[in-house]
């Protein structure tokens, strides 16, 4: 992914239309985490937003839950790059519910494959 899991937070989060992928350094001095979070997510939401999934099947070694919806129904979901003061974060969202559905299963994978904890629901 291009920065460290010992030195940075990933979270995932749902929401009604959508959710989020936020990525923080853990040490607020941190320059060199938070420029490669903020670098793998610019790069992550060009290669999602054009329904490119390959970076996650490479990942975690199998493709996520949701990934086919999501790419086949890419012109219908949108993501939004933010630099935030630790990092970056990735919102995504739908009006389409089978795109919010697919968008909430990627999530879910994200959650327990990094067993952030976030909540499933």
């Amino acid at each position: 992914m291009g920065f460290s899991h010992e030195t940075t937070t990933h979270h995932f989060r749902l929401t009604p239309s959508g959710g989020a992928i936020e990525v923080t350094a853990n040490d607020p001095n941190d320059a060199k985490s938070r420029e490669q979070i903020r670098m793998h997510l610019t790069h992550i939401t060009k290669l999602f937003s054009a329904g490119d999934f390959n970076v996650p099947m490479f990942i975690h070694d199998t493709n996520p839950p949701g990934a086919a919806t999501m790419s086949k129904l890419r012109d219908q979901i949108r993501y939004q790059w933010k630099e935030t003061p630790r990092g970056a974060t990735i919102r995504i969202f739908s009006k389409n519910q089978d795109a919010v559905e697919a968008i909430h299963q990627f999530l879910r994978f994200q959650i327990t494959d990094h067993k952030t904890g976030d909540p499933v629901q």
